[in-house]
C-alpha cells in the first residue's frame, strides 16, 4: 500500500488536486481554509476581506506589538465591514467549493479530518462522492487500522467569546481527551495536532510552543501504534520523534511544500 499524507493545506487547491496521484489513498488532516496568510498578504479570508496592506500591520502586531494593541487593531478591521459574519462565511465558503473537489482530483479514495482553521459544521455542504470524513472514527485502509480525531485544544484558562466573527474548531481538554480515549485497537493514529512532546510541538520561526495533546502521548503509549502522523505546527523544531515503537511525524506544511507525505506498508 501507499498513502498520501497532508496537513495544513491552507488553501492550495492546486497542490491538493495533485497530492494522490500514485497513491492507493489520501489522508488529509486538516486546517484547508487559509484565513490569515503570512505568506502572501493579499490571500486568505483576511486578505480578501481587508487587503493586504491590513494584513501586514496585522502580521507586525503579531511579532512586536501587545495583544491588546493586536486585539483592537482586529476589532477596527471587523467594524470596518457592514457584516463580518457575513463576509467570513462567503469567504470560506468560496474556499471549501474549490479545495473539496480539489481532494478527489486524483480519483483515490480520501479520509479527511478538520484542524483548528477549519469551519466542519459547513462540511455537510461541500463533500463529494469520494470523500470520507473521519472525525472520531477507526477506519480499515489496506489492512491497518487507522483512528482519526480532528481539531485543536483550547489553551487552559481561554474561553471562546460568544459573539466572535471567527471561531476556530477548538474543544476543551476534556472533550478531545474524550475523543482520543475512543480510538482503540489501532495501527496508525491521525490528528491535527501533534503530542505532548516539546520538540514536535515547538515552531522555530514564531517562538512558540503550539498546542499539543497529553492524552495522545498517552494514547501512543498504550496502543504502541506503527505511526503517529500529525501537522498543525509549520516549522517544527523536528519533524519525527519515537516514543517507544510508534513513529510520530509531522507531514508537513502542505500550502508550502505542496509535498504528501508518504506512507508505505
Amino acid at each position: 500500500m501507499r498513502v498520501h499524507v497532508v496537513s495544513d493545506v491552507h488553501g492550495n487547491a492546486e497542490a491538493l488536486s495533485r497530492a494522490g496521484e500514485g497513491a492507493d489513498a489520501l489522508i488529509v488532516l486538516g486546517d484547508l481554509l487559509d484565513f490569515i496568510d503570512y505568506h502572501d498578504h493579499r490571500g486568505g479570508v483576511f486578505g480578501r476581506l481587508f487587503g493586504e496592506d491590513n494584513v501586514s500591520t496585522y502580521a507586525t502586531l503579531r511579532r512586536t506589538g501587545t495583544r491588546a494593541e493586536m486585539r483592537a487593531f482586529v476589532q477596527s478591521l471587523w467594524e470596518s465591514l457592514d457584516d463580518p459574519a457575513g463576509a467570513v462565511d462567503e469567504a470560506v465558503r468560496e474556499q471549501y467549493a474549490r479545495l473539496f473537489p480539489a481532494m478527489t482530483a486524483s480519483g483515490v479514495p480520501v479520509y479527511a479530518i478538520p484542524g483548528n482553521v477549519d469551519a466542519p459544521a459547513l462540511w455537510p455542504e461541500f463533500v463529494p462522492d469520494g470523500v470520507r470524513t473521519v472525525d472520531g472514527e477507526v477506519v480499515e485502509i489496506g489492512g491497518l487500522r487507522f483512528g482519526f480525531v480532528g481539531g485543536a485544544v483550547l489553551p487552559e484558562g481561554v474561553t471562546p467569546r460568544a459573539n466572535a466573527v471567527w471561531r476556530p474548531h477548538l474543544m476543551t481538554r476534556e472533550e478531545f481527551d474524550d475523543r482520543v480515549a475512543e480510538l482503540s485497537d489501532i495501527d496508525v493514529l491521525c490528528s491535527h495536532i501533534p503530542p505532548a512532546i516539546p520538540e514536535l510541538a515547538y515552531d522555530v520561526v514564531s517562538r512558540t510552543l503550539e498546542s499539543g495533546s497529553r492524552s495522545l502521548l498517552e494514547r501512543i503509549r498504550v496502543e504502541q501504534p506503527r505511526w503517529s502522523l500529525f501537522g498543525h505546527v509549520h516549522q517544527p523544531l523536528t519533524a519525527r520523534f519515537r516514543v517507544g515503537y510508534t513513529e510520530c511525524r509531522n507531514v508537513g506544511h502542505f500550502q508550502r511544500t505542496a509535498v504528501p507525505y508518504v506512507l508505505r506498508w
